[in-house]
Parts: C-alpha cells; sequence; structure tokens
C-alpha cells in the first residue's frame, strides 16, 4: 500500500505543476493602458444613461462629479522598439496610441463605459502616468483614490500630475522627442528627478502623505506651452484630499532644501553687491536638518539648510572672480535665501497644508504632547497655520568652472 501512495502523490503534485496556462491572456488580447486623463465633464458631455452601470432611468446619488475619462491606449504591433528615421512618430503615419474617452458619474462607472467601446479587456498593469485637472483636484481626489488604490493591477510608483486646464490634452499632445506621447511626459518626470528638480511624488508616495496625520501630499503641476510641448510648473499641494494651491517652480528647490534632499539642480540669479554685474549660481548639493522643540505650549521648529554650488555664469566679463568677490557673493546668498523659503512656508500655513511633514517631527519627537493636544490630522491642519519656523541658510560656492577669473 505505502508503494502505491507514493507515486500517487507524486502524480498529484506534477499535476498541480502543468496548470499553469489555464489562465493565460495573450498581449494582443489585452487592451493596454498606458495613460489616464482625469476631467470634469462638462453637462453637454453627459449623455442619456445608457443602462451600463445601472438599472433604470433614475441615476443613482453621488457627491462627486461626473467625469470624463480619456485613456492613452497602446496599439500592437506599432509601439517602436528602438530608434527610426522618421523621428516623432512611427512609419507611414502609423500612430502607435489610440486616444479613447468616456464620461461616467464614478471614475469606475466611465472605465465600464469604457470597456463597451474597447474590444479587449482594459489592463492597467503598464500604466505610467495620471494626469488630474486642477479642477477636479479642488474638488477632491476621494473617490478617485479610492478606486485606484483598490485597483491591484495600479502599481504604486505611477505618476500623478495635476495640470492647468483641462487633463485629456496630454493624452494627444504630439511630442518632437518621444513617439510613444506619455512616455515623453513619464521621461521629463524622471529626469527632472535625476537633474535634482523635482522630487518623487509617485502615486504611493501621495497616498501614503495623505494617510499620514501629520503631514499633508503634493502633485507635480504641469501646463501646456505654446510649442506643443508642457512643462513642470511647479507643486500642486493639498489639504487632505483637496488641492488648494501650487508653488512657483523655483520653489520646488526650496521644498527639497527643506526635505533634506541633497541633489540640486535650480540655479538663481545674484547679482554682485555694489557692482552691476549678476552670476548665475546652480546649487549642486543640499543638507538640511529639522529640530522641534514645545515652547509656550506650542511646537517650534528650528531648520538649517546649507546649499553648496558652481558659479556657472557672469554677466561682465570685465569683473575678476576674486577670493574677496566670491565671499561677497556667499554672503549675499546667506542673506537673501531664507526670503524663498520662508514664503513656500508661509504659502502653505495659509492653506493649512503641510507638504514638509513637520507634523510627524512632533509625532516622532514628541508623542506625548501630540497625544494630548493634537491627536488628529485636521487639528494638525489648524495649528499648522499658527506655528513657527525658525530658518537658517547657508550658502558656499564650491567651483567657477574651468576660468580662474
Amino acid at each position: 500500500m505505502r508503494n502505491r501512495t507514493i507515486p500517487i502523490a507524486v502524480l498529484i503534485c506534477m499535476m498541480l505543476l502543468l496548470t499553469g496556462c489555464w489562465d493565460r491572456l495573450e498581449i494582443e488580447e489585452r487592451a493596454i493602458i498606458l495613460g489616464v486623463a482625469i476631467d470634469k465633464a462638462p453637462a453637454s458631455e453627459i449623455e442619456k444613461p445608457r443602462n451600463v452601470t445601472f438599472v433604470g432611468e433614475n441615476v443613482p446619488e453621488t457627491k462627486a462629479p461626473a467625469l470624463r475619462i480619456t485613456i492613452q491606449l497602446a496599439v500592437p504591433g506599432r509601439i517602436p522598439l528602438g530608434p527610426s528615421e522618421g523621428g516623432g512618430g512611427s512609419k507611414g503615419g502609423e500612430k502607435p496610441v489610440w486616444v479613447v474617452s468616456g464620461v461616467g458619474y464614478t471614475i469606475d462607472d466611465a472605465f465600464n463605459i469604457l470597456q463597451q467601446e474597447v474590444a479587449h479587456r482594459l489592463f492597467w498593469g503598464h500604466l505610467r502616468v495620471i494626469v488630474i485637472s486642477d479642477e477636479v483636484a479642488k474638488l477632491g481626489l476621494t473617490n478617485i483614490n479610492e478606486y485606484l488604490r483598490r485597483n491591484p493591477e495600479v502599481r504604486r510608483t505611477n505618476w500623478i500630475a495635476v495640470s492647468e486646464g483641462e487633463a485629456a490634452e496630454f493624452m494627444r499632445v504630439v511630442p518632437q522627442l518621444e513617439r510613444v506621447p506619455i512616455l515623453y511626459l513619464l521621461g521629463t518626470m524622471n529626469d527632472a528627478v535625476q537633474m535634482g528638480k523635482m522630487p518623487n511624488a509617485f502615486a504611493g508616495t501621495y497616498w501614503s502623505a495623505s494617510s499620514s496625520k501629520g503631514s499633508d501630499p503634493y502633485l507635480p503641476y504641469v501646463r501646456m506651452v505654446r510649442s506643443g510641448s508642457f512643462e513642470i510648473a511647479g507643486l500642486a499641494f493639498f489639504k487632505s484630499d483637496r488641492m488648494v494651491g501650487k508653488t512657483d517652480p523655483l520653489e520646488i528647490g526650496a521644498y527639497m532644501g527643506i526635505k533634506n534632499m541633497q541633489a540640486g539642480g535650480y540655479a538663481v540669479l545674484v547679482q554682485i553687491p555694489g557692482t552691476d554685474t549678476s552670476v548665475m549660481y546652480q546649487v549642486t548639493h543640499r543638507k538640511s536638518r529639522i529640530d522641534v522643540a514645545i515652547r509656550n505650549g506650542k511646537p517650534v521648529f528650528n531648520v538649517k539648510i546649507h546649499n553648496e554650488g558652481n558659479l556657472v555664469e557672469k554677466s561682465n566679463e570685465l569683473v575678476q572672480l576674486s577670493e574677496e568677490v566670491i565671499a561677497k557673493i556667499e554672503r549675499s546668498l546667506t542673506e537673501n535665501g531664507p526670503v524663498s523659503y520662508r514664503n513656500l512656508i508661509r504659502k502653505t500655513q495659509q492653506k493649512g497644508s503641510d507638504i514638509f511633514g513637520f507634523g510627524e517631527y512632533v509625532r516622532a519627537k514628541e508623542p506625548a504632547y501630540w497625544n494630548r493636544e493634537i491627536r488628529t490630522k485636521k487639528k494638525w491642519e489648524e495649528m499648522y497655520k499658527e506655528i513657527d519656523v525658525n530658518l537658517q541658510v547657508t550658502s558656499s560656492i564650491r567651483r567657477v568652472g574651468s576660468k580662474t577669473n
């Protein structure tokens, strides 16, 4: 009996291992989503109920407005796998992507309507970028995040961006440097991080900050430009799930300095004291430290920031960059440096949006005070408007280029 049991057990195990292809789905049978744009649907686009997701003539009530979802789908066989002579676009005028849109009363309602129009099953596994219009972001992203976080195919490393105006334009843009439009947007984000011009703002980063009691989330803010391309125009900052403001592009560098994101990439124009000559100072490295103390019943923060960079240009060839002149430039940078940091902090305090995570420092360093006086995210957002932040900013010049004067 024992001799028969062992072979039977081996056969059963082999049968389990040989059933791996029963639910296969060929790549040609998937509608691969590369990018998603979310806009508020105007009344003229809200069609008569099509009974795709509900029965009857009366639409179930929802607090959120109707949404227009625009997706960019990869066309099988047309996605370029390498460089070609055509520059931007596929050979023979064939487009590598298909842009389609649908309107629904919720985000999943819109996607179900889209699925009715697309032959293959919508597949999220290769989604790279989600663009949300500022109009939708100001109304709140709770329902959108609810759907995206529950979808197991949506990666936490996807980019989410807020657009100035209509988000659908970013699905239709035809860039000159990339044949697949959404990959150009993706490359812009990734390259900005590599050059020290923007922090990582993945979907997971946003969701983590929105769930935290002591911080608020932010997202890249992008806008279309006249050349038919787009630019990173700042950071959109949120209070809980609602967009309440945005930064200027240069203030991204100030944010990264406070958050101790060491790679630098922004340059500022600085006038040499006592002259009519200006120089361009480019930050290459940053280092910061945040300390918190409780004084008079309120948290007080001390932020020390040091910037190190290079002089990359001067406006007057006759002015010599001597040690004395370089010292003057460093003093000017140190004296005027706190202005942009202070303006950014004040801007977020006016809206009660703690994108710096100061509240998390209180939770970590002063847990008894947090549990006694604050406890909730809503209470911290109100207290954040009144806290004191002391700034100490210093700057140094490491190099002046290959010239010695």
